[in-house]
C-alpha cells in the first residue's frame, strides 16, 4: 500500500541525515524499499494519468519539510538536511506530520496558515480548521482529482437520466454525432441519411469509418430500460448480415448481459457494445451535450528558470 505524504516525512528525513546531497530518484528508490512497494504501486498514476502517486506524495513531503526549514534545496532536484532537521530527529519522534511541524516550528505554522488563507489575522476558528486539514492525508492534487471524479460521476448520472427521456429519433442523432466527434469520417448529414428510415431492419445509422469512406459502420441506438440480452444483439448481427456489413456499433442507455457481451466477442463480424455508462463517459470526453463551467490550471515551480548560468 502506498503511504500518504505525511507518513513519508520521517523516513525521508532519516534517509538524508547523513548530511549528503540527495536527488529525487535516490529518495524514491530508498523509500520504495522502506515500504516494500511493488512495481505496480510505484507506477500507479492518479486518475488523470498525469502523475505517479508515490512520486507526487514524496514531492509534497519534501515541500512541507522545506517550508518548515528541515531541509533545503541545493541544486535542481537535490536536497540536504538542515540544522533544524537535525533538531527534529534529535527529539526521536514516532512520526512527523503537519501537526508535529506546527508544534515544533511556530513559524512553519504561520507560514502554512498564511499560505492557505491569505489573511492578516487568523481567528480561532481558522486555526481549528487548519488543524483539521492537517489530518488530511491526500495531497492537494489527489484531493482535486478525487473531487473531479465525484463531479464527473454525478454528471454521468445526470446525462444518462437525460438520455433516457429524449425522443428516440433525437437519441439516434446524438449517437451519430458522438461518433463523428470521435473522429469517424463523413459528416452528420452523411451519417444521418439512414436514421429513422422506414424498414431499416434494425439499422439506425450509417457512418463512414474514415473520411474516404473505404468502409462503413452500421449503428443501432436504443433507449432501453431493461438489460439488453443476447437475442437483441443477435437481431443486430442479422441486420448487419443483410447489409453485408462487417462492422457495427450497438449503443444503449441500459446495460448488456454477460451472454450478450460474450456473443458479440465471438462473432466474425466486429461488434462494439456501448452501454449507458460508457456512452455518458464518451459524451463528457468529447464535449457533447455538456459545457465547460470552470477551468483550473495547476502550476509548479520552473526550476530551470532559477538556475544560474
Amino acid at each position: 500500500m502506498i503511504p500518504d505524504y505525511q507518513t513519508l516525512m520521517l523516513p525521508l528525513l532519516k534517509f538524508i541525515n547523513d548530511e549528503k546531497i540527495h536527488n529525487t530518484q535516490e529518495i524514491i528508490n530508498h523509500l520504495a524499499k522502506v515500504f516494500n512497494l511493488t512495481k505496480e504501486e510505484l507506477n500507479e498514476f492518479v486518475p488523470s494519468g498525469q502523475q505517479k502517486i508515490f512520486a507526487n506524495r514524496i514531492s509534497w513531503a519534501k515541500s512541507h519539510l522545506k517550508m518548515s526549514g528541515a531541509i533545503e534545496n541545493m541544486t535542481k532536484g537535490n536536497i540536504k538536511i538542515t540544522d533544524k532537521g537535525k533538531l527534529i530527529l534529535a527529539e526521536n519522534p514516532q512520526q512527523i506530520n503537519i501537526k508535529y511541524l506546527m508544534s515544533f516550528f511556530p513559524d512553519y505554522g504561520e507560514r502554512v496558515r498564511s499560505f492557505r488563507f491569505k489573511k492578516k489575522d487568523d481567528s480561532e476558528d481558522t486555526i481549528v480548521k487548519d488543524e483539521k486539514e492537517a489530518d488530511i492525508n491526500e495531497t492537494p492534487e489527489e484531493q482535486i482529482e478525487s473531487g473531479y471524479q465525484k463531479i464527473r460521476e454525478t454528471l454521468e448520472q445526470e446525462l444518462l437520466s437525460k438520455l433516457k427521456t429524449v425522443d428516440p429519433y433525437f437519441f439516434e442523432r446524438i449517437v451519430v454525432e458522438l461518433l463523428v466527434k470521435m473522429g469517424y469520417g463523413g459528416s452528420i448529414q452523411d451519417a444521418g441519411r439512414a436514421i429513422g428510415k422506414a424498414g431499416d431492419e434494425g439499422i439506425d445509422g450509417i457512418i463512414k469509418e474514415d473520411k474516404l469512406g473505404l468502409d462503413v459502420i452500421y449503428i443501432q441506438a436504443k433507449r432501453w430500460e431493461g438489460v439488453v440480452g443476447r437475442p437483441e444483439v443477435q437481431k443486430f448481427v442479422g441486420a448487419l448480415a443483410g447489409q453485408r456489413a462487417k462492422k457495427g456499433v450497438f449503443i444503449t442507455t441500459s446495460n448488456f448481459t454477460k451472454e450478450a457481451t460474450q456473443y458479440a466477442m465471438q462473432m466474425d463480424t466486429k461488434i462494439v457494445l456501448i452501454d449507458g455508462e460508457k456512452l455518458a463517459q464518451y459524451m463528457i470526453d468529447y464535449n457533447l451535450g455538456v459545457s465547460v463551467q470552470n477551468t483550473y490550471e495547476i502550476k509548479k515551480i520552473d526550476s530551470d528558470y532559477f538556475e544560474e548560468e
